[in-house]
C-alpha cells in the first residue's frame, strides 16, 4: 500500500515513476542502443567532363574495404549543368535503394544525394555492383575518370536484370561518390594524384596501393576502412584534372564518413612537373595548411614523401630540387605530421636515388609497377592505426583519440 501511495503522489506531481529495480541476482534489462555511425567502405574523388547519358542504365562495380549489413549510397551531380534525374537504383542487381522513401531522386546541379539506409550484406574486400537508371538527358556527367576497371552502360531500364542486354564498357565511375556501412571502424583516406589513383595497375584487379593497404589491414584483423581520394593528373595548387588538392581537401578527406586518418600523398609531383611550377616553399606552405586543417577536424595526418621520377616526361633539375625540399620538410621534426610514409625510400634505387628501383618502375619512370605499389603499401606501419584506439569501456568510436607521437616508416 505504501509503494502504491508513493506512485500516486508522483503522478499527481507530474513526475514519472522510477524504473523498476530487478530482483537481486537478475541483470538489468538492456537499454535500446544507438545505431552505429556511418563509415565509408568505398569512396572516390570526382571531377567534371564525363560523357552524357539519356535513357541508359549504368552498372558499376566498387571494391569495398570493410563489411557491414546496413548500407547507404552517396550520389553526386557536383559538376552537372542541370538537375540529374535518377529513375531507379539497385545494389547487387536485386536490392532496391530509396531516397526519402521513393525509388527515384532528382539531384540539383552542383548537388549530392544520400540514400536511405538499406539492409544489404556488404562484403569486406569484395565487389558490389550499383545499377542506376538515367531516364532523361544528363548533360556532361560528374565522374571519376580512371576507375581502373570496366563498368557497363546499356539502353533502357535494366536495373533489375541479372545480365545487361547489349552493354558497352566504360572506364570511369559516373555519379558515384561513396558507399557507406554502419560500423564502429574508422577510415583512413588516401589523398593524392595518379600514384594514389592506381594508374597503370591491372584493370579490375584492385591492386592500387590503397587496396593493398586495405588487404594488409584486414589480414591483421584491424577494423580500418581505406578510402581512395586520388585523381590522376591532379595538382595541389592549381585546378588541373579536377579541382586543386587545396580546394577539394574538405570534400574528399574531411567530410568522409568515419574519417580518422589522412595520408597526404603525391599531388605535389604534378605541381613540380608543370609548365608553370610553384616554388617548393609554396608547396610546403600548402602542406602545412592541410595538416593544420586535418588536425582541426580531429584527424591524424600521415605525410608521404614524393617518389623519384627521373626519366619521366616532365622531369627536370628544378623539379628534382623541389622534390628534395618537400621530402626534407615531410621528414623534419617540425612538419606537424603525425607519421611519415616514406614512399621515396620504399621505391628508389639506392644506387641512383632520383630514379625508381627498376623492379618498382612501370616503365614510364613516374608511376610504380605492381611491385612498386606493393612496396608502398608494405611501407605503411600498421601500428599507426592502433595507437590510441579507445578501450572497450572507453570513449565511443566517434571520439577522436589523442594523436600519437610522430613516427616514420620506410621500405
Amino acid at each position: 500500500m505504501r509503494r502504491a501511495a508513493v506512485f500516486l503522489l508522483l503522478l499527481a506531481a507530474g513526475c514519472t515513476a522510477p524504473a523498476p529495480v530487478p530482483p537481486p541476482g537478475q541483470p538489468p534489462s538492456p537499454s535500446p542502443s544507438a545505431p552505429l555511425p556511418w563509415v565509408g567502405t568505398w569512396a572516390t574523388a570526382v571531377e567534371g567532363g564525363g560523357r552524357p547519358f539519356d535513357g541508359h542504365t549504368l552498372r558499376q562495380s566498387v571494391h569495398t574495404s570493410i563489411g557491414g549489413d546496413i548500407a547507404r549510397l552517396r550520389l553526386t551531380n557536383e559538376f552537372g549543368d542541370r538537375p540529374l534525374m535518377v529513375g531507379a537504383v539497385r545494389l547487387g542487381g536485386s536490392v532496391p535503394v530509396t531516397f526519402g522513401g521513393t525509388a527515384s531522386v532528382t539531384i540539383p546541379a552542383g548537388g549530392t544525394a544520400t540514400s536511405d539506409e538499406v539492409p544489404f550484406d556488404v562484403p569486406a574486400g569484395g565487389d558490389v555492383t550499383v545499377s542506376m537508371y538515367l531516364p532523361s538527358p544528363t548533360g556532361p556527367s560528374t565522374r571519376h575518370a580512371i576507375a581502373v576497371r570496366h563498368n557497363q552502360v546499356a539502353a533502357g531500364d535494366q536495373t533489375s536484370a541479372g545480365r545487361l542486354t547489349a552493354p558497352k564498357n566504360e572506364s570511369s565511375w559516373f555519379f558515384l561518390a561513396g558507399l557507406d556501412v554502419r560500423s564502429d571502424a574508422g577510415a583512413v583516406v588516401a589523398f593524392g594524384a595518379s600514384i594514389t589513383d592506381g594508374l597503370g595497375s591491372a584493370s579490375g584487379a584492385n591492386r592500387r596501393w590503397p587496396d593493398l593497404l586495405s588487404d594488409r589491414l584486414r589480414a591483421a584483423g584491424l577494423p580500418v576502412a581505406v578510402l581512395n581520394a586520388g585523381i590522376s593528373g591532379n595538382r595541389l595548387l592549381a585546378d588541373d584534372r579536377g579541382p586543386s588538392g587545396m580546394s577539394r581537401f574538405e570534400r574528399d578527406v574531411l567530410r568522409q564518413p568515419g574519417a580518422r586518418w589522412a595520408i597526404i600523398s603525391d599531388d605535389p609531383l604534378n605541381d613540380l612537373g608543370a609548365a608553370d611550377p610553384p616554388s617548393a616553399d609554396r608547396i610546403v606552405a600548402a602542406l602545412r595548411e592541410l595538416i593544420s586543417r586535418a588536425h582541426a577536424a580531429g584527424l591524424r595526418v600521415i605525410c608521404s614523401t614524393l617518389t623519384p621520377f627521373e626519366g619521366a616526361g616532365y622531369f627536370n633539375e628544378r623539379a628534382e630540387r623541389g622534390r628534395a625540399q618537400v621530402n626534407a620538410f615531410v621528414r623534419s621534426a617540425d612538419s606537424g605530421c603525425d607519421a611519415v610514409l616514406d614512399q621515396d625510400a620504399a621505391t628508389r634505387d639506392p644506387a641512383r636515388p632520383t630514379r625508381f628501383l627498376p623492379r618498382h618502375d612501370s616503365g614510364d619512370h613516374l608511376h610504380p609497377s605492381a611491385d612498386g605499389f606493393q612496396a608502398i603499401a608494405d611501407a605503411v606501419d600498421l601500428s599507426w592505426f592502433t595507437a590510441g584506439r579507445p578501450a572497450a569501456d572507453g570513449p565511443p568510436p566517434s571520439a577522436r583519440p589523442p594523436r600519437p607521437a610522430r613516427t616514420s616508416a620506410t621500405g
